[in-house]
């Protein structure tokens, strides 16, 4: 006679099989594929009916074109894009916080594009439920049994940490690129003191240092000089520089810069006490983290290394005591 599920909420017992399953996976998928293609669903948005008679220019033809480069292998980039952005609007929609996404992708060196950064968060959260998905499916196989209410727990809350950890990840992104500009601001405005106090002007000085200096300040320079060519001047391209980073000190940089051009002032020692600054701060910052690391450094010394000297310390005793009795 065939015993008892061990658990309640066992949906299979020791007769299930994987093939099962995945052939019950890959119906529930297709099925789902077939519902959202229906025509009810893909009827044209106001968008798309208004798009034509709002345009600009004509469309040129599509002989004329290039080729599209496929989105995927296989095609499927083509297939699964719609359902991406829908569900990438469903998260901006819950999530909210588009100019601080734009923000944070501007400061770490991206262009500003929140709709592709809702999609690549949907495809982390789809890596984040296909592990939550494995990890209910070693668990089923380890225990013989598989939980419906485990494994919708699982894949819901690897899905969440998938788009939790690209929020981080581009946040995370963002700090250690303002870390290297901050490393690089110092020596970069000093070659600028040097190139201006030999005579060149504050463009001919952004110039000279983009070519002979390499990193994440001088693309930012090379941008702010490809702005200043375009037909911007000097101050705004420079104040574009400040606006796209969240540093304090690069804000007062270019401030110093922006005065110093429009005022006359001499450009070259404001440019070497800026310099200084960010030194000074970056020592400072150096001592404030080795003051949080010091206590960090405590704990091995408070928490291993001197409860084993007391208990070598205490221990003859105790062996001594122990003899005597």
């Amino acid at each position: 006679m065939k015993s008892a599920l061990p658990a309640p909420l066992a949906v299979f017992g020791d007769g299930w099989s994987w093939p099962g399953a995945l052939i019950g996976l890959l119906i529930l998928a297709g099925v789902a594929l077939v519902v959202a293609g229906l025509p009810v669903y893909r009827q044209p948005t106001l968008d798309d009916r208004l798009e034509p008679y709002l345009r600009d220019t004509p469309r040129p033809s599509t002989l004329l074109m290039a080729p599209a480069p496929a989105r995927g292998p296989f095609g499927f980039g083509e297939l699964f894009a719609p359902h991406v952005a829908k569900l990438g609007a469903m998260i901006e929609r819950v999530l909210g916080g588009a100019p601080s996404v734009a923000r944070r992708q501007l400061r770490a060196g991206q262009p500003a594009d929140v709709e592709r950064f809702r999609a690549e968060q949907v495809l982390w959260g789809a890596g984040g439920a296909v592990a939550g998905l494995v990890g209910t499916a070693l668990l089923a196989a380890s225990r013989r049994e598989l939980s419906v209410p485990l494994l919708v727990m699982f894949t819901v809350l690897g899905a969440a940490l998938g788009v939790i950890l690209r929020d981080t990840a581009l946040s995370s992104t963002a700090s250690r690129r303002e870390q290297r500009m901050l490393v690089e601001f110092p020596t970069t405005a000093e070659l600028l003191a040097l190139a201006v106090s030999a005579g060149e002007g504050a463009t001919g000085a952004l110039e000279r240092v983009c070519r002979l200096s390499h990193g994440e300040l001088s693309d930012e320079l090379r941008r702010c000089l490809a702005d200043a060519r375009a037909g911007a001047n000097l101050p705004t391209a420079l104040q574009g520089l400040a606006d796209r980073t969240g540093l304090m000190s690069l804000s007062r940089f270019v401030d110093g810069i922006v005065i110093a051009v429009e005022r006359g002032t001499p450009l070259a020692e404001v440019l070497r006490a800026q310099a200084q600054d960010v030194r000074e701060e970056g020592r400072r910052s150096l001592m404030e983290q080795g003051g949080k690391k010091e206590i960090f450094m405590m704990m091995p010394v408070v928490f291993l290394i001197l409860p084993v000297t007391i208990l070598f310390a205490i221990y003859p005793g105790i062996s001594f005591l122990s003899f005597q009795l």
